[in-house]
């Protein structure tokens, strides 16, 4: 059904990255959104550092979701711009650069054979001297094994995106400068029980408190979720599994800076210390939620337990003042877990359940949903809008099949 505007009525249901950033651009497109989470942005992208680095979080026979990650960062400084200049307010998007660390030498022929793999398919990554790496980052630990450069692996911050898109979809957007834009966004702070196909095509969203509602069209996008919601959803049943991730938040110090200096590191550091995996992601200075932070994570535990793992934390720590000693000084500010929905190949799934049905499906984006996030919003309003994909979205859509 169309709202009184003429636009179509369209459900989002679930409101993490994903979900907020494929309700901006169906509403670019036309549509009236209507947002269906109980607390939109308090899952997996809050604790999310926001990584956007489909070089350094490359993995031995993962060509597919490379390509699916390398396409969606290039898509991102476009992306910001518009969302930016239709909230008014930073989306948190910063080009910093990434360092791989090796800390002692057995790890630096783990690293360095990643590296080659790497190089192998093109990848902007370099070598380090010790004395350029002195220059760059002088908080780094002296002695580390070795390092390279990413140039192209950069960051933005998940919480600080969050607050950006809800602004753009609350946003009363000028026709001139957003020309066929629906209009701003409803919230319904719900779970979705159910979905369901009505006789005249259109689409009946149950909620947990027993209300519905219908709409033309529905994105479901809810995570782990999933599962969870009766009809055309449980019909077509996917393979998600929780992935817990325990993510540490610290604040620099301001006597740990010197003269004329707002951070401590510069570039995102993503170091392997005796075998294990750590990163370091600073935040700037002027960062409206986390200035002068740093985000340290992060684990990736299939244990079954909701709550914070000590071990993995105190290991977290361990580890990144093994890199950068001056963590040893930080404040704690925060700890926070969330599970990730994990698929078997850690591709997401991306489609249309069954055919004649106005409803995609966009979840298991595991630890990459914010850096798959504008291909994800993209390619899920092409798909909801009946566009005419090109040969290459395509390719990108199949990675993503619901039946692989």
């Amino acid at each position: 059904m169309a709202s009184q505007s003429g636009e179509l009525n369209t459900a989002v249901i679930g409101g993490g990255i994903v979900g907020l950033l494929t309700a901006w651009q169906l509403r670019l497109t036309g549509h009236t959104v209507t947002i269906v989470d109980p607390e939109p942005g308090a899952q997996a992208s809050y604790a999310a550092a926001g990584m956007l680095a489909p070089i350094s979080e490359v993995q031995y026979g993962q060509q597919q979701l490379w390509d699916l990650m390398t396409a969606s960062r290039a898509e991102y400084p476009e992306f910001m711009s518009v969302l930016e200049r239709a909230a008014n307010t930073s989306s948190g998007y910063r080009e910093n650069g990434t360092l791989l660390v090796a800390a002692d030498p057995g790890d630096r022929a783990a690293v360095a054979d990643l590296v080659t793999v790497q190089q192998a398919q093109g990848m902007d990554v370099s070598p380090l001297t010790s004395s350029a790496l002195r220059r760059r980052e002088p908080a780094l630990r002296p002695g580390l094994a070795k390092t390279w450069d990413v140039p192209g692996d950069h960051q933005v911050n998940p919480r600080q995106l969050i607050r950006c898109v809800t602004q753009a979809l609350e946003a009363e957007l000028a026709e001139a400068d957003f020309p066929g834009a629906g209009q701003p966004a409803t919230w319904v702070a719900r779970r979705a029980a159910g979905v369901e196909r009505n006789g005249d095509g259109s689409l009946r969203v149950e909620y947990d408190d027993a209300a519905s509602a219908d709409f033309a069209q529905a994105l479901v996008v809810p995570g782990l979720g999933y599962e969870h919601i009766a009809g055309l959803p449980q019909r077509h049943p996917l393979n998600l599994r929780p992935v817990y991730g325990d993510v540490i938040r610290l604040r620099v110090g301001r006597d740990q800076l010197g003269p004329g200096e707002d951070r401590l590191i510069s570039a995102t550091v993503r170091a392997r210390v005796g075998g294990r995996s750590v990163y370091l992601v600073p935040r700037a200075s002027d960062d409206p939620l986390e200035p002068g932070g740093v985000v340290v994570g992060a684990s990736s535990r299939e244990d079954g337990m909701p709550g914070t793992h000590a071990g993995s934390v105190a290991e977290l720590l361990e580890d990144a003042a093994a890199v950068l000693p001056g963590v040893r000084e930080m404040e704690l500010m925060e700890i926070t877990t969330r599970a990730r929905p994990g698929t078997p190949d850690d591709r997401p799934y991306l489609g249309v359940p069954e055919a004649g049905t106005s409803l995609v499906v966009s979840t298991g984006f595991h630890r990459h949903g914010v850096l798959l996030a504008p291909l994800a919003a993209r390619l899920g309003a092409a798909l909801l809008n009946g566009e005419q994909l090109t040969a290459r979205d395509a390719q990108l859509v199949q990675a993503c099949a619901l039946r692989r």
